[in-house]
């Protein structure tokens, strides 16, 4: 007799077929319990596996403060919530907010792609991240005009 999805099942689906649709992501599962995405190697979503209780991990370099507001979510663990990934996980029986989570996804893979599969997304420029901004060249002093002899 074949299980019925779960609520936590159908949302982490929909997060990783949204997931995958972006320029060269892949499936990456590099530990039990877990059926992630990547973008060349490089995580940009930790989603809980089929038949586990749903989690999401992201990379939120422009939101993380604000994520964290939220009571479910918290710094990822093993030194991560230093870099700005924010790791949730909403109660049981509560309804998961899956539009919010394709947003993280959205904001994620744009912080972990390279710049040229950035070009691919509609032209969008990738999150700012915390930090200085970096330097404007400074412009070109300006040649005064040579004196004309008589």
């Amino acid at each position: 007799m074949a299980s019925k999805a779960t609520a936590a099942d159908a949302a982490a689906d929909e997060l990783r077929a949204f997931g995958l649709a972006y320029p060269g992501t892949h499936r990456k599962s590099p530990w039990p319990g877990h059926d992630d995405l990547a973008v060349n190697d490089k995580t940009f979503a930790y989603l809980s596996a089929r038949g586990e209780p749903f989690s999401i991990g992201c990379k939120l370099p422009a939101s993380a403060e604000v994520a964290l507001l939220l009571p479910f979510c918290e710094p990822t663990p093993y030194g991560l919530g230093k870099s700005g990934w924010v790791t949730a996980k909403p109660p049981p029986g509560k309804t998961i907010p899956v539009e919010m989570f394709k947003e993280w996804i959205d904001e994620s893979y744009r912080a972990q792609a390279p710049k040229k599969l950035l070009k691919e997304l509609d032209g969008m420029p990738a999150p700012k991240t915390k930090g200085k901004p970096a330097a404007k060249p400074k412009p070109k002093a300006k040649k005064k005009p040579a004196k004309k002899r008589a």
